[in-house]
């Protein structure tokens, strides 16, 4: 997140910019495609660190948010000394329970991605609400809404998506006590925050990653009633009011 004006957007969020870079092309030699491995964290920070450079030179303030298996490809990049003005650490995954990867198969060796359907995806938001109906959570056309998203960049059939099996490979490994970063190496004064219903990014990690980082000026919230997706959920105006205050409290 970038920042040039102070002034505010809808739900008290600034107006921010967003960038990306694009993929890398396909092979057009007409020799078969060799089989790449996933794309890990490592590699992943090193496009995100390109991408940092690229706003760096075009704004003053640049504030990290990484969310979920993104908090790990933040984590590489700062360790390796991306400078940003501060960083929010959403549902992240340091050194997840080995329970809790234990299902996960991403082959051997491992491929590129996996296929995934509208079925899964949807019971494995669901799953974060145990008992209770998921409505109380989202609004009735969220998942509609999410898939819809989702299947128009990575659909690979008329139900199904294609999701990167690097997060399935840098989790199982972060299980074993492979980390795919040290937090003692981010001092960027840093937010960590996750919903209390996530079962990804369990309260244990987030604050085992919490005392970890080597930042002077840290900070933990968890909010109420929200799941991995809580950005996307009923409270997902608590999470970027909470956002925005952290940005505005470390603003240089």
């Amino acid at each position: 997140m970038a920042r040039r004006g102070r002034g505010r957007g809808s739900r008290g969020l600034r107006a921010r910019r967003a960038w990306v870079r694009r993929q890398r092309p396909a092979r057009r030699d007409g020799r078969p495609a060799r089989r790449r491995p996933p794309v890990r964290a490592p590699e992943a920070a090193g496009d995100l660190a390109a991408a940092l450079d690229f706003v760096r030179k075009r704004h003053e303030v640049v504030h990290l948010v990484g969310y979920s298996w993104g908090s790990m490809i933040a984590g590489v990049a700062l360790e390796r000394g991306v400078s940003v003005d501060s960083v929010v650490l959403y549902a992240p995954v340091y050194r997840p329970d080995p329970e809790r990867v234990s299902a996960f198969d991403p082959g051997d060796p491992p491929a590129p991605k996996r296929e995934a359907t509208r079925e899964e995806t949807r019971e494995r938001w669901d799953a974060h609400f145990g008992e209770s109906e998921p409505d109380d959570y989202r609004d009735p056309g969220a998942f509609d809404a999410f898939w819809e998203t989702l299947h128009e960049g990575q659909g690979v059939g008329p139900d199904s998506i294609a999701a990167p099996n690097g997060t399935l490979a840098d989790l199982t490994a972060a299980a074993r006590g492979e980390r795919a970063y040290d937090a003692g190496a981010v001092t960027a004064p840093a937010l960590v925050v996750r919903g209390s219903l996530d079962r990804t990014a369990t309260r244990a990690d987030a604050l085992g990653l919490y005392d970890a980082l080597g930042s002077d000026d840290r900070e933990y919230a968890e909010l109420a009633g929200g799941s991995h997706f809580l950005a996307v959920e009923r409270r997902r105006g608590a999470l970027f009011d909470r956002v925005a205050a952290f940005h505005d409290r470390v603003e240089p």
